[in-house]
C-alpha cells in the first residue's frame, strides 16, 4: 500500500549553455570512457584531464573548468586533499566518483566535508559496457551542479527575505489509501504565494510533536551534520532521517555523525526503538517505516522495485502517517527531484507540521520546492532557523 503512491519522476530543466569539465583520474581507461561519454552530451564540454591530485590543483588555475569530477585514490595527492585546496582557491562544483566500499564510502564523506557537492558510486563494468543507466546518471549530476537549478517557476524570487504563506490545509482524517488515490488523480498543483515580508525566526508550535522526520538528498550530508551537532544529548523527540544514499554509504555515514553529535546516531535495523534522543538513519537500498503492530519500534524493508529512491523519504513519510499522523513534524532539506512531497501530503491530512529548507539555503532547491508549491509546507526556513526551531522545542 505504502508504495503504490511512489514511483515518482524527476523532471529537469537545464540550460542551454556548455560546461566545461576536468576529469580527474588515475585511471587511463577510466579518463578515456568517462571523456567519450561526457562528450557525447550537447551541453557538456571535457576540457582537460589530469592524473592526481596535484595535477588537478594546477589545471583548475589554467584551464578554469565549470565541474571537475575527482577520483578520491591517486598518487601525489588523494582527492579529498585536493577538492580541498580546489575549493580554499579556486571553488567550483566537484562531483566525487567513489568506490562501493566501506572505506570508499568514509572517503567520500570526507569529499563531501570538504566541499565536494555531490558523489557517484564508480562501476567499471557499467562504464565498459557504455550502459545508457550510467549515462544518465552522470549527465544528470554533472548538469544538475553545474547549472545548481533554482527552477524557473520560483526563480525569479530573488528577495533575500521571503515569508511562504500556506492556504490552510484540511486536516481532516482520511485513510492513506484513499489519500494515495486521491494525489494520484489529481497531483498538487503549484500554488506558491511570496510575500516580501522578514521570514520569522521560530515557527510556533501549538501542539508539540512526538516524533521529528527530516528527509533529504542532494547537499544532505553537510546540512543534517551541520542541523545534528547542535542537537543536545537529552533531546526529548525520537527523529527519523532518510537521506538519498547507497547501502554502502549509510552505515559510515551513521558512525560519522555519531561521533559529531550528542545525540545517538545509528544506522536503522528492524526493532529498533523510537526514543527520545535516538536519531534512526535509513538504511541505504532499503526503506524505514515504523511497526504498525507495534508503533515504539521501526521496520527496514525491501524496496519496490518501481520505487526510484532508497531509502524514499514518501514511504516514510506515509508510514508516519499511518501511525504518529498529528504528532509528526516532518522536514524536508536540500535535494533534486520530488521525494517528499506526496508523503507530505498524507501527513497533512492527518494534521502534521511540515517545514522545508529555504531557496537561498539549499544547496539544491527541489525536494522542497516541490512541497512549496503544492502548499504544504507550513514554514519555509534557513537551515540556521530549522536549528532554532528544534532548540524552540
Amino acid at each position: 500500500m505504502l508504495c503504490s503512491i511512489l514511483n515518482i519522476a524527476c523532471t529537469k530543466n537545464y540550460p542551454a549553455m556548455t560546461l566545461n569539465v576536468l576529469i580527474v583520474d588515475d585511471s587511463n581507461f577510466f579518463q578515456r570512457r568517462l571523456k567519450s561519454i561526457i562528450n557525447e552530451h550537447p551541453q557538456l564540454n571535457v576540457i582537460g584531464l589530469a592524473d592526481n591530485g596535484r595535477e588537478a590543483i594546477e589545471k583548475v588555475k589554467t584551464l578554469k573548468p565549470d565541474i571537475v569530477t575527482m577520483d578520491y585514490e591517486m598518487p601525489m595527492m588523494d582527492g579529498v586533499t585536493a577538492v580541498r585546496s580546489i575549493m580554499a582557491e579556486n571553488p567550483l562544483p566537484i562531483l566525487m566518483l567513489s568506490s562501493m566500499t566501506y572505506e570508499g564510502a568514509r572517503t567520500t564523506l570526507d569529499a563531501l566535508e570538504a566541499g565536494a557537492m555531490d558523489f557517484m558510486t564508480k562501476n567499471f563494468s557499467e562504464i565498459s559496457n557504455n550502459s545508457p543507466a550510467i549515462k544518465k546518471r552522470i549527465y544528470d549530476a554533472l548538469l544538475t551542479i553545474g547549472n545548481k537549478p533554482q527552477s524557473s517557476s520560483v526563480a525569479s524570487v530573488e528577495k533575500p527575505k521571503l515569508n511562504i504563506v500556506v492556504d490552510p490545509i484540511s486536516t481532516k482524517q482520511t485513510s492513506s489509501s484513499t489519500s494515495a488515490k486521491k494525489m494520484q488523480d489529481k497531483p498538487p498543483k503549484p500554488a506558491l504565494q511570496v510575500v516580501d515580508t522578514v521570514k520569522p525566526k521560530r515557527f510556533n508550535f501549538s501542539k508539540k510533536p512526538k516524533i521529528i522526520a527530516i528527509g533529504a538528498s542532494t547537499g544532505g550530508p553537510a546540512a543534517l551534520s551541520d542541523l545534528l551537532k547542535d542537537i543536545p544529548a537529552n533531546f526529548p523527540y525520537p527523529v527519523l532521517v532518510i537521506q538519498h544514499m547507497p547501502g554502502t554509504f549509510t552505515h559510515a555515514f551513521a558512525e560519522r555523525l555519531n561521533r559529531q553529535c550528542q545525540v545517538t546516531i545509528k544506522e536503522a535495523e528492524t526493532g529498533d526503538e523510537i526514543k527520545p534522543g535516538v536519531v534512526l538513519l535509513a538504511p541505504g537500498g532499503k526503506q524505514l517505516i515504523v511497526d504498525t503492530k507495534n508503533t515504539q519500534k521501526v521496520k527496514v524493508i525491501d524496496s519496490n522495485k518501481e520505487v526510484n529512491y532508497k531509502p524514499c523519504v514518501d514511504i516514510t513519510f506515509a508510514s508516519l502517517s499511518n501511525t504518529f499522523g498529528a504528532d509528526t513534524l516532518g522536514i524536508v532539506l536540500t535535494g533534486m527531484g520530488q521525494d517528499g512531497c506526496n508523503g507530505a501530503s498524507l501527513l497533512k491530512q492527518q494534521g502534521a507540521r511540515i517545514v522545508t529548507q529555504s531557496k537561498d539555503s539549499c544547496l539544491i532547491y527541489g525536494m522542497p520546492m516541490a512541497i512549496d508549491q503544492a502548499n504544504l509546507s507550513d514554514a519555509s526556513l534557513d537551515l540556521k532557523d530549522i536549528k532554532s526551531l528544534l532548540s524552540s522545542l
